[in-house]
C-alpha cells in the first residue's frame, strides 16, 4: 500500500496510523498528526480503491452503502499491512492508534470490528457502522475517539450513537463528542480528539 513513514522522537509513544477520507491521499492527515502528539511516529496509508479517481479504502455500492465483500478484504488487507509495516520500520505491532476521517475512519472501525489486536486506540472523525449482524471480538482495555456531527448529512447522529454502543458492548472505552458542522473535520473537533489523547492514552 502506498504510504509514508515518518519516524517519532520518541519511540515509546504510539504510532500514529493515519487513514484519509475519500478522494484524500497519505499526505491529507499529516498536520493533524502534528497536533495529536508531535513526538510519535506517523505510518500514514492511501486507500487502495479508486472511485471516479479517487482513492477509498473500499468499495460502496452507492452513498452509505458499502460493498461489504469488498470491505472484508480490504480490512484483512491493511491489518496484514500493519503488521508488514511494524516489521518494515521497526515500530511496536501492538502500540498503534488509528486515526481516521470518513472512509478511513469507517476502515479503522472495520479493523475493530474483526480484529482483537488490530489497534491498541482509535480517534474516529465521523464513522459509520461498517458491518451490523456480526459479533465483535473482546475490546477491553481499547480506547475510542469519536468525533461526530449533530447535523451530519452522511452519518446520522443515531448512526454514531449505534457505532459508540457496538463498541462498548465489546468492552471498549468510548467517548462520544459533538460538533454542528455537518461532516467536515473542524479545528475544534481536532483540538478536543488530542486532549483526549493526551489525557487517556
Amino acid at each position: 500500500m502506498k504510504h509514508i513513514f515518518e519516524k517519532g522522537s520518541d519511540a515509546s509513544k504510539p504510532t500514529l496510523l493515519l487513514l484519509h477520507g475519500t478522494g484524500g491521499n497519505e499526505l491529507d492527515l499529516l498536520p493533524l498528526a502534528g497536533k495529536i502528539d508531535e513526538s510519535a511516529s506517523v505510518l500514514s496509508v492511501r486507500g487502495n480503491v479508486l472511485e471516479n479517481g479517487m482513492p477509498r479504502f473500499f468499495r460502496r455500492l452507492a452513498e452509505g452503502v458499502f460493498d461489504e465483500e469488498d470491505l472484508i478484504f480490504r480490512t484483512k488487507e491493511l491489518y496484514q499491512f500493519l503488521d508488514e509495516a511494524a516489521d518494515k520500520y521497526g515500530f511496536d505491532r501492538h502500540n498503534i492508534v488509528a486515526l481516521g476521517y470518513s472512509n478511513g475512519a469507517n476502515i479503522a472501525a472495520s479493523m475493530m470490528f474483526h480484529y482483537k489486536d488490530a489497534v491498541k486506540a482509535a480517534i474516529l472523525h465521523h464513522p459509520m457502522v461498517p458491518r451490523r449482524g456480526i459479533e465483535l471480538p473482546d475490546l477491553i482495555g481499547q480506547k475510542v475517539f469519536i468525533g461526530a456531527g449533530t447535523n451530519d448529512p452522511i452519518c446520522s447522529s443515531e448512526e454514531s450513537e449505534e457505532l459508540k454502543s457496538l463498541l462498548e458492548k465489546a468492552g471498549a472505552d468510548v467517548h462520544l463528542h459533538w460538533e454542528h458542522m455537518g461532516h467536515q473535520l473542524s479545528f475544534k473537533e481536532v483540538e478536543e480528539a488530542a486532549k483526549w489523547f493526551k489525557a487517556s492514552i
